[in-house]
C-alpha cells in the first residue's frame, strides 16, 4: 500500500486482517497458518488481502512489530527512584495483566521464540538486552544498598516471565486443572507474596 492515508475501509480491513493474523499465529504458529485461513477468518477474498500485505510473513512481521512497540513498557516504568519492592511487584503485576489483556499476543511472541526468533533475533540482543541490562543495574543498586535481599536481576527478571506469561501461554492448561478462567486475583495474590518473602531485605543476624 501507499503511504496515502487510509479510508475508514481500508483502516477496517487492514485492522480485520491483523485481528485474523493474530488469531491464526497464536493458535497455529507461522508455518502451521496460511493466507486463506487468514482471508477468510478477515472476511475477504485472497487478493483483497494481498492488496493489504504482499505475504504471510508481512502481516506476521506487522504484528510482532506492534507487539513489540508495547512488550517492553512494563520493564521501563519500573523507576530506580521507587520503593524497590514495590517497583518490581508493579511489574510483575504489569506482566499478569498482559497475561491476562493479551494471550494471543504473548502465545505469538512465545512461538516466535520457540522457532529460534527468525524475525526478532535482533531485537532480543538489542533492544531487550539492553532494557534488561539497564534494570538489573538498578536492582543491583538496590540490593547493594539493603533496600531488597540479594538477587540475580536477570534470573529474578526470568522468574517474572515464567511466573506471569504461563497464564497466556498454557491458558488451556491453566483454565482445565482450575475448572476455571478466572485466575487472575489468586496468581496475582500468588505472586506477590511469593515475591515480597524473596525480596524482602534481610538484616545480618
Amino acid at each position: 500500500m501507499s503511504d496515502k492515508p487510509q479510508t475508514r475501509i481500508q483502516a477496517k480491513n487492514r485492522a480485520a486482517i491483523l485481528a485474523a493474523g493474530l488469531d491464526a499465529f497464536s493458535k497455529y504458529g507461522f508455518r502451521g497458518t496460511t493466507l486463506d485461513q487468514i482471508a477468510e477468518a478477515a472476511g475477504l477474498s485472497k487478493p483483497n488481502l494481498l492488496y493489504y500485505f504482499p505475504s504471510k510473513d508481512a502481516i506476521y512481521t506487522a504484528l510482532l512489530e506492534r507487539l513489540l512497540d508495547t512488550w517492553l513498557d512494563p520493564l521501563i516504568a519500573m523507576k530506580a527512584d521507587g520503593d524497590p519492592v514495590e517497583e518490581i511487584l508493579a511489574y510483575a503485576m504489569r506482566k499478569l495483566e498482559m497475561s491476562r489483556d493479551y494471550p494471543r499476543e504473548s502465545r505469538l511472541f512465545a512461538n516466535e521464540i520457540l522457532q529460534g526468533a527468525p524475525h526478532i533475533a535482533g531485537h532480543l540482543s538489542g533492544d531487550l538486552r539492553a532494557l534488561v541490562d539497564e534494570k538489573a543495574v538498578v536492582i543491583n543498586g538496590w540490593a547493594a544498598a539493603g533496600k531488597i535481599a540479594p538477587v540475580d536481576p536477570h534470573h529474578l527478571i526470568f522468574s517474572i516471565w515464567s511466573l506471569t506469561q504461563h497464564y497466556a501461554d498454557f491458558e488451556v492448561q491453566v483454565n482445565a486443572v482450575l475448572g476455571r478462567e478466572d485466575w487472575y486475583d489468586d496468581a496475582g495474590a500468588h505472586l506477590d507474596a511469593l515475591l515480597r518473602a524473596r525480596l524482602q531485605a534481610r538484616v545480618p543476624g
